[in-house]
């Protein structure tokens, strides 16, 4: 998060943890790129109003220290942090990975019973990657398939003691420097072209894409919303556009 996405967490974070069945088992993180001190002071707060149970971090990195030579994000580096997760959290081996504008409306413990193995995250599928926004550069520079499985990376289970043994965000971080230009989806690039071929499936329900101008998605009884795209809900003029808002 940077303190752009301050607004969309809020949602994010209750939402979490008035559906998580006991948030004593939960430990969150969060990754905080130039946030103020009076901006976590916020966040702590809003746990303690949501009875919050568990432990709660507080990551801080520099995105544009750490990735400035990289495509942008209409001048914003935040999503890169992803990659960092494996060095910045030491206290676990295994992670739920979030973005910060999702309506989480199921359980989160649910992932407690999933099995990564010796693969290094699990997502949901999103589409055949000759439908993403990338997919000329996976499949001409990367070598895959058109029909290979693309993900979104908003959410992801991450097996963080395995990118420590194996070295992963090195891996991503010399794949990223020698392809600086064509991130076009930026770290979302990077992880479909390492790790399209080995990533495992989450239930389609962990991560439902919802556009401005679609209808509620009801793939499932409860589910992990997220508001994908522009205009989000809570943007300037989200309220008349986005048939998400009244649910946000």
């Amino acid at each position: 998060i940077n303190r752009l996405a301050l607004i969309g967490l809020g949602v994010t974070v209750t939402s979490l943890i008035r559906n998580c069945a006991d948030t004593k088992k939960l430990k969150i993180f969060f990754l905080c790129a130039d946030l103020k001190e009076e901006d976590t002071q916020r966040l702590t707060l809003l746990l303690a109003d949501e009875k919050f149970k568990g432990q709660h971090f507080f990551k801080h990195f520099k995105p544009f220290v750490e990735f400035g030579n990289l495509c942008s994000l209409m001048g914003d580096w935040t999503a890169y942090g992803r990659l960092l997760l494996s060095d910045l959290i030491s206290e676990v081996d295994s992670i739920l990975y979030m973005d910060a504008d999702l309506v989480v409306e199921l359980d989160v413990l649910q992932v407690s019973n999933f099995d990564l193995g010796d693969h290094p995250i699990a997502a949901v599928y999103g589409s055949e990657i000759k439908h993403a926004l990338d997919h000329r550069f996976l499949i001409d520079y990367c070598q895959l398939t058109a029909e290979g499985t693309h993900f979104n990376s908003g959410i992801l289970l991450m097996n963080l003691s395995l990118w420590r043994t194996q070295k992963l965000k090195e891996v991503c971080l010399e794949f990223a420097n020698k392809y600086p230009d064509q991130l076009l989806s930026h770290d979302q690039t990077i992880l479909n072209a390492l790790f399209s071929k080995s990533i495992l499936l989450l239930p389609a329900a962990f991560n439902v894409p919802w556009c401005a101008f679609e209808p509620q998605p009801r793939i499932a009884e409860k589910l992990i919303l997220h508001f994908t795209g522009s205009p989000k809900p809570w943007d300037i003029g989200g309220k008349f556009i986005h048939n998400g808002y009244a649910k946000w």
